[in-house]
């Protein structure tokens, strides 16, 4: 294996250097891990699960990290979370200061666009009563905000506020706007009544004015996120690490959460959760496994007596096959098989070791050294335990690490039995609404004034909630950080991946296409390795290579196919999909 890969560091990746091959981009600047960080300034509660797993559990031992970086993610969760609060702050303001001004009239519209709000949620329910019944409080709403302005317009005409007293105002007679007595406009009847209520002089341009108001900063708060993602997220500024401000403007927690992460994202020692051990692999695709018994070639070729097989030999085995795989065919000329693009030239093979978090006095303490590995390494390869396990990890990122295929390989032989584990797992593409994010804010930044005040006002209503909603989930995160006592509370193994999280549930009939073709790949070569070093130790293959095939044929399935889309999975496995953001739990498969 040293020669195919650099000794693994803490804080940094295993990268080929095969010269046949292509080195995969770094994780830290691929495009998957760009679109998660913009994904924190279009989505909330992605946000917020993505700050709750790194950053509030100080306790939690980060997921491996498959094509990103974790660290460059919770960073502009941080901000984008500091941004939202700033702008929330403002907008509940401008509705306090709008509701002192206009005397409580303002507030008047708060209960039809909560209504709205509620409208809007149920709406998007799955539940077909439950999007009945948003329709039905859209009409309420609608109804309602009629009342309220045919309301405020029966107050104003109560008292006596025409067009042409307004119109005397407006030209300064009988004092009003002429002097500072008790009559001016400072002075108090145009302002206040007796009563002291606002006056309804006042009302006629104050109520429009504090209204528009609050549509200019919500027009400045999308405007402010497309420019984040246009311009501090597009892809020329993101490669260049140095000029992010997310990291440069983080505190010591960051820094201290951020090193640990580093050095646990990539290390070749998985610190696993039991729970859920492949977390942040993404979805198993169709786990299998094959048991043969070891018997003695026969027949002309037999040769001398078998010996015994380690299943470090037959690592060794596997390996050089699975880095043929990054070797072009031979065609035209070098710069033509120079340019190849397909992915397999970036597969990176490497060892890992699982190991439970459970039972660590800190997560500081958890073996991530390279020394750590290597021991864990010659005591694990061959023992077969139940909590320490040995894998050949392979890994093929493609469409610039939006498909992950990571496929782990276990060998085990005992009492002249041949246990073969192959564990398939599938990263499927970010969310499409991140994919989008270049896009959707190239179009805001763009759009002509009219348009950008239409989708202001559009999204005025439900300003107030989401601006509430905000700051209690701020305030709720920093609570846990303060009384949760996640700083010295015993490790634990990852509950959840970011990148998984940020996950669609379907990709294209293209990404089918080309996992059909990595996996199948890969997992013949495996085969191939294990066949050979059986057939160089002198026991018989036949049945070892008839089985393996049909058994991994069997294994690599397709759910469903509909409209150029596929989802991972499947009901003869009681395999299930997991939500990019719902965080529940993975499916379980079998094979035999």
């Amino acid at each position: 294996m040293s020669e195919h890969l650099i000794p693994p560091q803490p804080g940094d990746v295993p990268r080929p250097v095969a010269s046949d091959g292509r080195p995969p981009v770094h994780p830290a600047l691929s495009e998957s891990g760009r679109l998660l960080c913009a994904g924190t300034y279009l989505d909330a509660p992605y946000r917020d699960r993505v700050i709750d797993e790194l950053f509030v559990h100080e306790e939690r031992i980060a997921a491996p990290s498959y094509g990103f970086d974790a660290t460059r993610v919770l960073a502009h969760a941080l901000r984008a979370r500091r941004i939202e609060i700033a702008w929330a702050a403002a907008i509940l303001g401008a509705w306090f200061i709008g509701s002192l001004l206009t005397g409580g009239t303002l507030a008047a519209l708060l209960v039809p666009f909560l209504l709205f709000s509620l409208s809007r949620w149920l709406r998007r329910r799955e539940s077909g009563p439950a999007r009945f019944l948003g329709v039905v409080v859209l009409i309420a709403t609608w109804v309602m905000l009629l009342l309220v302005v045919i309301g405020l317009w029966a107050y104003l005409a109560a008292a006596s506020w025409d067009l042409v007293e307004f119109g005397r105002l407006l030209s300064g007679d009988d004092g009003r706007y002429g002097g500072y007595g008790s009559d001016s406009v400072y002075g108090g009847s145009a302002y206040g009544d007796g009563d002291g209520g606002a006056g309804t002089g006042a009302l006629l341009w104050l109520l429009p004015a504090a209204f528009a108001g609050i549509v200019a900063l919500v027009g400045l708060q999308r405007g402010h996120a497309a420019r984040v993602i246009a311009t501090q997220l597009s892809p020329d500024r993101y490669a260049d690490r140095a000029r992010d401000p997310a990291e440069a403007s983080q505190g010591a927690r960051f820094a201290r959460v951020g090193a640990r992460i580093l050095g646990e994202q990539y290390a070749p020692l998985v610190m696993y959760n039991i729970g859920d051990p492949f977390c942040g692999a993404g979805e198993p695709f169709r786990p299998w496994q094959l048991s043969v018994e070891l018997r003695r070639r026969e027949g002309p070729d037999a040769g001398r007596e078998p010996y015994p097989v380690t299943n470090a030999h037959i690592v060794e085995r596997i390996v050089p096959l699975l880095h043929a795989l990054r070797v072009p065919s031979p065609h035209g000329s070098p710069q033509a098989r120079e340019a190849v693009l397909d992915r397999l030239r970036e597969l990176v093979v490497d060892e890992c070791v699982f190991l439970p978090a459970v039972g660590l006095p800190h997560r500081d303490s958890a073996p991530l050294g390279p020394e750590h590995f290597a021991a864990h390494r010659l005591g694990a390869i061959e023992e077969g335990g139940e909590r320490r396990r040995h894998f050949l990890r392979v890994r093929v990122g493609g469409w610039d690490e939006n498909l992950v295929v990571t496929v782990f390989v276990r060998v085990h032989t005992q009492g002249r039995m041949l246990m073969l584990e192959v564990a398939p797992h599938v990263l499927l593409p970010v969310r499409a609404r991140f994919r989008d994010a270049d896009a959707d804010a190239h179009r805001l930044l763009h759009n002509n004034w009219f348009g950008t005040a239409a989708s202001a006002l559009a999204a005025t209503p439900g300003s107030f909630l989401t601006a509430v909603t905000t700051l209690a989930r701020g305030a709720a995160s920093w609570w846990r950080i303060a009384t949760g006592g996640h700083g010295g509370a015993r490790p634990q193994g990852p509950r959840a991946s970011v990148r998984e999280l940020g996950s669609s549930d379907e990709g294209s009939l293209f990404h089918l296409m080309d996992l059909d073709r990595y996996l199948k790949t890969v997992q013949d070569r495996v085969v191939g390795g294990v066949t050979v070093a059986l057939h160089e130790a002198g026991w018989h293959t036949d049945e070892f290579a008839r089985r393996a095939v049909h058994v991994a044929e069997g294994g690599v399935f397709i759910q469903s196919v509909n409209g150029s889309a596929f989802s991972v999975g499947g009901t003869g496995h009681d395999n299930t999909v997991r939500g990019g953001g719902t965080g529940s739990g993975k499916g379980s498969s079998g094979g035999k």
